[in-house]
């Protein structure tokens, strides 16, 4: 038989500090911890208004969220707010927002914390991340060039500080098939690095020598032949169908026009990448005809910060519907079991539906169904 999906149903319920400490154990305490001061105060407000729109399609008068500033990358506001929190009676903490800040969550063994990181999809401990994780990221991705019948992928990274963690991920993906490249950010040296990875000067050598054949000669056939091949930049195939690019930002605008200069066709080669939320400023790289990526559900996605919008009068920080569907996770587990425990409580056999897609939980794994979005003039299209 089919998993069935669970569909969070969300519904309107206000903060209310004083009624916080006045509630049985009949209700949910669910603890936040975010910079609600200092330079990263505007991503705290961000998810604190978050779970306000949660709280709100929850509409369960029992459900109380604790906001407490934990600040950033300071391990002693970090330990009182998550005292401050336990204190009142919360044993679910949605945080912290930092894998770093993952060893001191752990000290706490009879709170399970829920943190919108992304860089480990296994549970830890008390920890579990429901991040979009690189793992399903690449699972998507692969899953996609095998529909389209690729058999030669190249997988690219920056050699930067998270490369052996890349490295790490992609070893336990078992990606036998799959040559790895990794390369400098510095644009630079980038586009020499992208230049023997595609045999460009040996290309280029090629068009030259096939020109010359040409050049002498006044035929009509020979004629019609060089002017096509004045057209062309290089000579010959890359030795390679597809790329995923794990990159993001200039650097990843860096790789792709490096591969361009160095006339990959893109009608041949399929261009993917990951960590993309919507970026429209990909709009702007115009020599890039098409680009695939696997990504939460880009019609929800719309919805929440269009919701989110109408209430504050701004746009959300990406990571804050991943908070959003924290709560609601949460609150399924609550209403699922009575109470909340332990991480165990989260083992569910049904896949989950959120805002960001389909998730499931298997072998204390978080594994999100990803769908695949191509990026074709400046629109997002659902492949």
């Amino acid at each position: 038989m089919k998993k069935i999906i669970i569909i969070l149903s969300y519904l309107i319920i206000f903060f209310n500090s004083n009624l916080l400490c006045e509630e049985k154990d009949q209700s949910l305490k669910v603890g936040l911890l975010a910079p609600l001061t200092g330079e990263y105060k505007e991503l705290g407000d961000s998810l604190l208004y978050s779970l306000q729109l949660a709280l709100a399609e929850i509409d369960d008068e029992k459900v109380f969220v604790i906001p407490r500033d934990a600040g950033f990358d300071n391990k002693e506001k970090l330990n009182s707010a998550i005292k401050d929190i336990n204190s009142l009676g919360a044993k679910v903490i949605i945080g912290p927002i930092s894998n770093n800040d993952f060893s001191e969550a752990k000290k706490y063994s009879d709170i399970t914390f829920i943190s919108p990181s992304n860089i480990n999809p296994e549970f830890q401990n008390n920890v579990i991340s429901i991040g979009i994780s690189l793992e399903s990221q690449i699972k998507a991705l692969v899953k996609f060039l095998k529909k389209q019948k690729r058999k030669k992928t190249i997988i690219m990274y920056p050699e930067n500080e998270y490369a052996k963690i890349i490295e790490k991920k992609l070893s336990k993906l078992k990606l036998n098939n799959f040559q790895k490249f990794k390369y400098k950010p510095d644009p630079q040296t980038l586009t020499g690095e992208i230049e023997v990875l595609t045999n460009y000067s040996q290309r280029k050598k090629n068009l030259e020598i096939r020109k010359k054949m040409f050049e002498d000669k006044e035929d009509t056939q020979s004629i019609k032949q060089l002017e096509k091949l004045e057209q062309l930049y290089t000579l010959g195939e890359v030795n390679f169908d597809s790329v995923i690019i794990i990159d993001f930002g200039d650097s990843l605008k860096s790789v792709l026009t490096s591969l361009v200069y160095t006339d990959v066709n893109q009608d041949k080669v399929l261009f993917t990448t990951v960590n993309q939320w919507f970026d429209e400023s990909i709009f702007y790289e115009n020599t890039i005809r098409n680009l695939y990526y696997p990504s939460v559900n880009y019609k929800e996605f719309k919805k929440y910060n269009s919701n989110y919008f109408k209430k504050f009068g701004k746009y959300p920080n990406e990571i804050t519907i991943l908070a959003y569907d924290a709560l609601g996770l949460i609150y399924y587990a609550w209403k699922n079991s009575g109470k909340i425990n332990s991480v165990n409580d989260f083992l569910f056999k049904n896949k989950i539906k959120g805002k960001i897609g389909v998730f499931s939980f298997n072998d204390k794994t978080v594994e999100q169904e990803l769908e695949i979005y191509k990026i074709d003039k400046n629109k997002f299209i659902k492949f």
